[in-house]
Formats: structure tokens, sequence, C-alpha cells
């Protein structure tokens, strides 16, 4: 490009995605003359999913604006909780995320998860016709421009990944109520129900289940079950912090 020149400034959140910008916050670039700011942004790195604002001298403008020269640009991130159109609030992981999408589920969010690699064009296909908010560690996925809504995951840390979730969508929390496995939803069941699935021990242990009306598996408060319930308690308590 060797159009008009602009100095664009970034909310310290984004420099992650601007290694050029990092040791002032901000630089120089120089635009075609006719492609959106949002183009630009993009270009230097930052997915319009991660973008909230954009600010050219000190006025909010669309991605749709196309820079002068001498402006100065200002990008900040989304607002959290950012509101997404439509509802209710449903997610999409790529193959990458499957500790997150589990632990979601487990909190009764609505999470899609494809476990194999079917490729970006179907993912953000998928996050278009569904509705789907689309989550991913994949820049070039965030800028495909079917997808629904979709939001970078800073962390590859799955207990970071989640409170960052929580914290920037605030979805509707109903623990306990998805299958981990499908994300198909949990209905009580009687032991009868799901005996050829239990061994020995187990069925002679517990009496309690459930089982998802969709893939059939059964489920009770096993070995693992006070771990499971940390994870609900802390993102529970965590929510209500933000109330």
């Amino acid at each position: 490009m060797n159009g008009p020149e602009i100095h664009v400034e970034f909310a310290p959140e984004l420099l992650v995605f601007v290694p050029q910008a990092r040791a002032t916050g901000s630089l120089r670039t120089a635009t075609d003359g006719f492609s959106s700011l949002g183009h630009v942004v993009e270009s230097l790195g930052v997915p319009l999913t991660e973008v909230g604002t954009l600010l050219v001298n000190g006025r909010e403008v669309p991605t749709a604006h196309v820079p002068a020269a001498g402006e100065s640009v200002t990008v900040r991130p989304h607002t959290h909780p950012q509101r997404v159109p439509g509802a209710p609030l449903r997610f999409l992981l790529d193959v990458h995320l499957g500790t997150l999408a589990r632990r979601l589920r487990l909190l009764g969010v609505d999470t899609a998860y494809e476990s194999t690699d079917i490729g970006d064009p179907a993912l953000a296909a998928r996050s278009a016709a569904e509705k789907r908010v689309m989550l991913s560690r994949d820049r070039g996925l965030l800028r495909r421009r079917e997808l629904w809504a979709g939001a970078f995951v800073y962390s590859t840390r799955p207990e970071e990944q989640l409170a960052y979730v929580l914290d920037r969508f605030d979805p509707e929390l109903r623990p306990w109520t998805r299958c981990t496995a499908c994300n198909g939803l949990l209905r009580a069941a009687g032991k009868e129900d799901v005996a050829d699935q239990l061994k020995e021990g187990t069925h002679r242990t517990y009496d309690v289940f459930a089982q998802c009306a969709d893939c059939g598996r059964a489920y009770w408060k096993g070995a693992h079950h006070e771990q499971l319930e940390a994870i609900v308690e802390r993102a529970v308590a965590s929510r209500s912090g933000r109330r």
C-alpha cells in the first residue's frame, strides 16, 4: 500500500495480534485509499471479532469507513459482557478446544464441537447456519466473513479459557443438564435404564443416574464428581460476582 498514511493506536489487550506495535502501542501505516478501515485493521493482524469500537480522531466510525490521510485511529476491544444478536447464546468450538467444550457443556451451555478438523470453510458455514459464536485460536478462521460471530481464545490453559469465555459473553449457566460427550440434554434415569453401561461396583454403589437423550450415555456421581463440582462452583461464583 502506498496511499494515505494513518496513525493507529491499539488497546493493550489487542497488541498480541500486532507485534510491530508492542513497543509503543501504536504504529503508522499506509493505506490504498479505497479499502475500509476494517480491512486495514485486519491486515495489521487484528481479527474484527476482537474489535469493539473504532475511533477516528476521537469519533466512532463503522468498519466500512475509508481512512483519509493523517487520520488518527484508535482500536478498542469489546466491552464485557459482549452482547451478541439473537438468543439463546450458543457456541461452536474447533478441534483444538475439546476440554473447553466439555467444561462449557458441564455448565449447561449449548456448545457444539468438532473433534476432527473439518476445515475453516465448513466451520464458518456451521457458525452461520446455526447462529453459533465461533471460539478458536485460529486467526485465519476468525477472519472469515461467513461467521455468525466469533472470539479469539487467548489462553492455552482450559481454566483460563473457561473464565475468559464466561466473562466475555456471560452465558446462562444450567450445570449438569448437558451431555459432556455430545451436547445433548440429560434426563433422569433409573438404574435399569443404564444397567448395560455399569460395572458391577458402580451398579452396587450408586442409585441416582442421568442419561443423555441423544447418545444414551449414562451419568452418575462417580470418582471424579468432586473435581467437576469444583469447576461448576467456581463458574457459578464468578457469575455471581459479575452481578
